[in-house]
């Protein structure tokens, strides 16, 4: 299997609603460059918040006695750190300059993944409210116009548990199962996989990641082709859910 990791590198600058689809097919015109099926695109969440009209204006915020106690504990602005709380589920940790909190997605992550990078001053980036819909709504789209099979995966860069660094994953898919299952294979020995499951959609976001960056590369856009599972994980009615722990089953709450 050969795959390739294709940036779309001239997608502008924007700070207001659009046609994400649309602005996918102007830039492959402008690069001439073309969709096939079975390529999955990957779409930076920071393109999504904006396409979609979701900053928040920090300085409208009032912040509550609780994130102002936050603010204090975690060195945090309690403007930014209400605007975390408005977005989450329940606070879970607490640290220097971070809050870990479950977001009203089910996501566990630092600060519920709002951001003030690449945005401009004085506004903050949450995560999308619905990144599937985003996810799905760009896929047909895609689909209708050029009548081939894609996938389309949204991605957030995340810190993880007991290791340092952030890496791609994704938050939001459509088209693709983002979990694969492999229980019941055989291993190279002819040995039976008992719980094997491969968190596919997080690794393509992972490979994307790699060109898309995290300062000021520029490429909020990326396509993966040549991905052979594609057929096999192709599934148009799932979205991100399979891969959120249960919180029953997170043993580290």
């Amino acid at each position: 299997m050969k795959i390739e990791i294709i940036p779309l590198k001239k997608i502008p600058l924007i700070n207001k609603k659009v046609n994400l689809g649309q602005l996918i097919l102007n830039d492959l015109n402008d690069e001439n460059l073309s969709l096939q099926s079975g390529d999955i695109i990957l779409i930076a969440e920071t393109l999504i918040a904006k396409s979609e009209g979701e900053m928040i204006k920090l300085r409208d915020i009032e912040p509550s006695k609780i994130a102002i106690d936050l603010a204090k504990k975690t060195k945090k602005d309690s403007k930014l750190v209400q605007a975390i709380l408005d977005v989450s589920n329940e606070v879970i940790a607490t640290g220097p300059e971070f809050i870990i909190t479950e977001t009203k997605h089910g996501f566990v992550c630092a600060n519920a993944g709002i951001d003030e990078s690449n945005i401009s001053e004085g506004f903050a980036k949450p995560i999308p409210k619905n990144p599937d819909n985003s996810a799905e709504e760009i896929r047909l789209f895609l689909e209708n116009i050029l009548s081939i099979n894609l996938a389309v995966i949204i991605t957030d860069t995340q810190g993880r548990a007991f290791r340092n660094g952030a890496v791609g994953v994704a938050i939001g898919s459509s088209g693709i199962n983002p979990l694969w299952i492999r229980k019941g294979e055989e291993d190279l020995y002819g040995r039976k996989l008992q719980t094997t499951e491969i968190a596919i959609a997080d690794e393509l976001a992972a490979a994307a990641s790699l060109l898309m960056g995290q300062a000021n590369e520029g490429i909020p856009i990326v396509i993966i082709r040549g991905y052979s599972p594609f057929n096999t994980l192709r599934n148009k009615n799932i979205g991100i859910k399979p891969l959120i722990r249960l919180k029953e089953f997170d043993v580290f709450r």
